[in-house]
């Protein structure tokens, strides 16, 4: 009998985070493994839903069927639902995991099952532009922000977009075995497993905002990482006290003027691993971390992996290295 998966549907959905479990689950996959699962695409009124750019897409299913399904999957939601989630379909949810269903949120469908009830006390995750504003609104949720997606059994979160593949490769490889799994991978060409967390994806350092004082002297200092730096080197650029920089600076930025620097040099590291072989001991004395044991705990600490990794990862995006 057909592993049967359900994936909640609501209006304005994002289109990928709904496809790629479509993809994995939805398309007969029987000389992997037969019998294959059996995909339903569940609402609370089936019928015709809203998606994304007036594009619609007919739902055959109710939520009844999603509360008898073997595999609850929720997608990532639009505001409107994060923010007002369906009584309905939360009750759905609840019913589908008392009844013992594995729970799977991908993205900010986390945030329907925060509303259910089902995230409290346990570790999850979501995308990383949502993780502030999640754990604002879910105090009992132990929000991760440093993976890709969070496997507590029977409830599973993910973070966004490409974390989908992730989570529902990794079902896969629960299911069938890590064999059928990287089959599977193989014909969607991406990797059976990614190593690393969505920290690698985080927007780029605090940028002082231009015509600022601070402006000139944190230009100079981009150009000077490699040197040894202090908070009163910087202040004496700024012809200020070091008190008074360090005020102004976390005024203007938001953090510290040291923090700033090791983003500065871990962005610097990132760039060079892209786009050049240098051993990563001569990255460290390029960025000013003196070694790479100094550099490996920076980079971790801010990246979520190892230089080394991030360097066989990140090598094919190539951009012109800082000079």
């Amino acid at each position: 009998m057909a592993h049967v998966v359900a994936v909640a549907v609501t209006d304005e959905m994002p289109i990928f985070e709904l496809a790629v479990p479509c993809e994995v689950f939805g398309i007969d996959r029987s000389d992997l493994v037969d019998p294959w699962y059996e995909l339903r695409l569940c609402a609370a009124v089936p019928g015709r839903l809203r998606g994304p750019g007036g594009m619609g897409l007919e739902v055959p299913w109710s939520l009844s069927e999603l509360e008898r399904a073997d595999t609850v999957i929720v997608p990532a939601c639009a505001r409107r639902t994060q923010l007002e989630p369906p009584a309905e379909l939360l009750a759905s949810l609840r019913r589908a995991h008392e009844r013992g269903a594995r729970m799977v949120a991908i993205c900010t469908g986390a945030y329907l099952f925060a509303a259910a009830g089902l995230l409290d006390g346990r570790r999850a995750t979501t995308h990383w532009m949502n993780l502030t504003d999640f754990a604002h609104q879910w105090p009992k949720v132990n929000v991760d922000g440093g993976v890709l997606f969070v496997d507590e059994g029977d409830v599973l979160t993910s973070a966004g977009t490409g974390a989908a593949i992730d989570i529902c490769l990794h079902l896969v490889t629960l299911d069938h075995g890590t064999t059928v799994a990287r089959d599977l991978a193989r014909r969607m060409v991406v990797p059976p497993h990614r190593d690393g967390s969505q920290a690698q994806f985080v927007q780029p350092p605090v940028r002082v905002p231009a015509g600022t004082e601070l402006g000139p002297v944190l230009d100079w200092v981009r150009e000077h990482l490699d040197e040894p730096l202090t908070v009163p080197d910087l202040a004496r650029r700024a012809n200020m006290s070091p008190r008074t920089f360090a005020r102004r600076f976390v005024e203007i930025t938001g953090i510290s003027p040291l923090r700033w620097l090791v983003q500065q040099r871990v962005r610097l590291a990132q760039e060079l691993l892209e786009t050049t072989e240098e051993p990563i001991e001569w990255v460290a004395r390029r960025v000013g971390f003196g070694s790479a044991a100094t550099l490996r705990m920076h980079f971790q600490r801010a990246v979520a992996v190892p230089p080394q990794t991030y360097r066989h990862v990140f090598r094919g995006q190539r951009r012109p290295p800082r000079q």
